[in-house]
């Protein structure tokens, strides 16, 4: 059955799906859909990182013909495949690895998982290095190699495609969203990351049936803005609450296996807002994610990126925002200062003085007593696990 179905107005993304004689040219960029009679000539222009604005990512053009017959004469096939297939684009945002997660590896998880691995990608502005990082993931996907999209110069020939990935929401997938009514939830990824690296805990810590044994938390250190300023007050105030605790600076050139390992084994993952706290998808269902909220109104922020999709991994969620007195910013700046007395005027004056401030300027000294209730909040979850 001949169909295109294409979303380019969509409020993040741009995709198309196309059933029937597709045709790709890879190092032209093109889609040609041969229709098996006569119909309306369209062409879109999709970009097919999962985030629409994003520059320096080409557009793939998607040509549906007019008819078999078309002026247009459609490229023959150099190469046809039995398993269907997704287009994709790196490059963009990833080497950031929230945005690996985020922007990439989940929405490829929401789009291929039906194939159950029968299904091959189509990479334009291939980043190898990407693909050796992920590689086990990949792999679980797709049983085949992934394509070069912009060096291949023959033209490959699919009965389905997908071009451009959909981003559901932040770190996570809306059921409801994914292709084929298959329904493919947060938790449904989590897993899978957990089969892919062969993680041993399916679940934390219980208190309830192991009253004396202490729950694991890993403090995430940053190296760079955003750090803990006062990293020994605070692990002693999670020993006295009850942990056991790790302290790490995550490393980018750590394999993902043995991070996901070392991750696995803890019950609590304490960190201040940035790319660390991806980590919380290879916790086991169940443990504690603890964000520690910059100075600056960043509550939504924090919700949208670490919060809802916490809650999606079917893991709880705390929440510790710092005061003005916690924060690097009020000595810097004094108490006078709009970015400490006037928050809302610095988020009305737009995304750059927030990011220069409060994001890049900015680290944090906790007041262990003020954050004692949240580490209480988090040993107490642990003991009604069962």
């Amino acid at each position: 059955m001949d169909r295109v179905v294409c979303n380019t107005d969509g409020p993040v993304s741009e995709t198309c799906d196309l059933d029937g004689d597709v045709r790709v040219n890879g190092s032209a960029l093109s889609v040609t859909f041969v229709p098996s009679s006569a119909s309306e000539r369209r062409e879109w222009r999709v970009r097919p990182y999962s985030r629409r604005t994003m520059t320096g990512v080409d557009r793939v053009t998607v040509t549906r013909l007019g008819s078999p017959q078309d002026a247009a004469a459609p490229p023959p096939c150099a190469v046809t495949h039995d398993a269907p297939a997704v287009l994709f684009a790196l490059g963009g945002l990833t080497g950031n690895y929230w945005h690996d997660f985020s922007d990439v590896l989940v929405p490829l998880f929401a789009a291929s998982r039906r194939y159950g691995g029968e299904v091959l990608f189509l990479v334009s502005n291939i980043q190898p290095w990407w693909l050796g990082k992920y590689e086990a993931v990949v792999r679980r996907l797709s049983r085949y190699d992934a394509v070069d999209l912009d060096r291949d110069a023959q033209v490959r020939c699919f009965r389905h495609l997908t071009v451009g990935l959909r981003l559901h929401k932040e770190l996570s997938i809306v059921p409801e969203l994914a292709p084929g009514g298959h329904r493919l939830t947060m938790a449904d990824f989590t897993a899978f990351l957990r089969e892919t690296y062969a993680l041993p805990r399916a679940a934390p810590v219980s208190l309830a049936r192991e009253p004396g044994r202490k729950p694991r938390l890993l403090l995430i250190h940053r190296a760079h803005y955003r750090r803990f300023e006062n990293v020994p007050e605070i692990k002693q105030a999670a020993e006295a609450a009850g942990f056991e605790v790790t302290v790490a600076s995550p490393r980018a050139d750590a394999p993902l296996e043995e991070t996901a390992r070392a991750v696995n084994s803890h019950d609590v993952l304490l960190g201040v807002h940035g790319a660390g706290l991806t980590n919380a998808v290879f916790l086991p269902p169940g443990a504690v994610v603890i964000q520690v909220v910059p100075y600056g109104k960043l509550e939504r922020m924090a919700r949208t990126d670490f919060g809802e999709p916490v809650a999606d991994m079917g893991l709880r969620y705390l929440e510790y925002s710092v005061a003005a007195e916690e924060s690097t910013l009020l000595e810097m700046l004094g108490p006078e200062h709009p970015v400490i007395k006037d928050p809302e005027s610095i988020h009305r004056s737009g995304w750059d003085k927030v990011a220069e401030y409060y994001l890049g300027k900015q680290d944090v000294r906790i007041d262990v007593n003020r954050f004692a209730p949240t580490l209480a909040q988090a040993i107490d979850h642990l003991r009604r696990q069962r």
